[in-house]
């Protein structure tokens, strides 16, 4: 059920008050204007959470990249989360994951055809897109993960909220993993429920609705996650699979904040899975990697390893994972469909602000 995964550490609940008088305060600020939050003469679609990590900004994202790419030229902006480097970078075909980060890697690696830039500071990073030779002709800039980034104003702000961990059940850092209080969802145009289970019946949705209690003007959709083929992650491993067929025992291997939806998933094709977890972008150290190997050494045959996109991108990089590690490793592509046949409504908005809006607007 919906909020299933929400964990509060009530002993902490007094530094959590603290931290909301000063994330209350700074946005009084940008509320009354005296810290600026600025627009741009160019569509900026930001995608974003008010929770720590886990509600699928990546694909969420991509979807929107698949959605407008056709028509426009699109710019992803990111921080580039746990980089080595500082400053704006824009990404090329030769970029690392230690350059730009592993969700704007994993980005660029899957669409080489549109900008891919990462800058702490958003408003340089668009300053960039916007103004050097190599990018000036860009259409549209989305916005990963810049929700509590309140110096630039979005033209279309979407929020994520994770199914399993319902923002309204939630509490602020640290007892819970709220980054702002659950009344921050008013600066929202639309909102997204992630990660939903493909069973919710209708009054599962109304019960939501009314958790969240959107304004008249905020629309509210929900999406569940769509599995694609299993695919090889080292180019000497087998050949693609379909899905694992029910037979062999899989180690589940992430680095991401919430697999949990991913394990109940995986659980309608394989009887047998390991969970093998670690916090999220997760680079794997050498004694993480040898805890791979025996881990994976002491499963019963058959044997497969899963795991996401996202680590793909540091497990590559990883020194010392075995010969049988590496030739039963599988990245398990993850897309995001609609439900309620709402893709089309949700489709139609996006587009039209991008067409009709040349300069920055809310959806109407």
């Amino acid at each position: 059920m919906e909020g299933d995964l929400v964990r509060i550490n009530e002993w902490l609940l007094p530094l959590s008050w603290l931290y909301g008088r000063g994330v209350a305060l700074r946005n009084a600020l940008f509320d009354m204007g005296i810290l600026e939050s600025r627009t741009y003469n160019i569509p900026i679609i930001n995608v974003g959470n008010l929770t720590v990590g886990g509600t699928g900004k990546t694909p969420h994202t991509e979807y929107l990249i698949r959605l407008l790419k056709p028509t426009y030229k699109v710019a992803v902006l990111s921080r580039g989360y746990k980089r080595k480097t500082k400053g704006y970078v824009l990404a090329t075909e030769k970029s690392t994951v230690e350059e730009i980060g592993d969700e704007p890697w994993q980005m660029r690696k899957k669409f080489p055809d549109i900008y891919i830039a990462v800058d702490r500071s958003r408003r340089h990073g668009i300053e960039r897109l916007c103004s050097d030779e190599e990018t000036r002709d860009v259409d549209v800039i989305l916005l990963d993960d810049a929700y509590q980034h309140r110096y630039v104003q979005p033209g279309v702000n979407i929020l994520l909220v994770d199914y399993h961990r319902m923002v309204t059940d939630d509490k602020l850092l640290p007892a819970g993993r709220l980054r702002e209080p659950k009344e921050s969802i008013r600066r929202a145009h639309m909102v997204v429920v992630t990660k939903c289970p493909h069973d919710i019946k209708p009054m599962g949705y109304r019960v939501i609705q009314r958790q969240l209690s959107l304004m008249p003007f905020q629309k509210l959709f929900f999406t569940s996650l769509r599995y694609n083929r299993l695919q090889a992650l080292f180019s000497d491993s087998s050949r693609d699979l379909p899905t694992p067929t029910g037979g062999e025992h899989v180690m589940l291997l992430t680095g991401i904040a919430s697999p949990e939806q991913m394990l109940i998933d995986l659980k309608q094709y394989c009887n047998d899975i390991t969970p093998l977890s670690y916090p999220d972008h997760h680079y794997f150290s050498p004694e993480d990697v040898q805890e791979i190997n025996q881990k994976f050494k002491s499963m019963p045959q058959p044997r497969l390893i899963i795991t996401t996109e996202k680590d793909a991108s540091r497990l590559r990089k990883a020194e010392g994972l075995s010969p049988e590690v590496r030739e039963a490793l599988y990245v398990l592509p993850v897309e995001v469909q609609f439900m309620r046949n709402e893709q089309t409504s949700f489709n139609d908005k996006i587009l039209g602000y991008v067409r009709e809006n040349p300069r920055n607007s809310i959806v109407d």
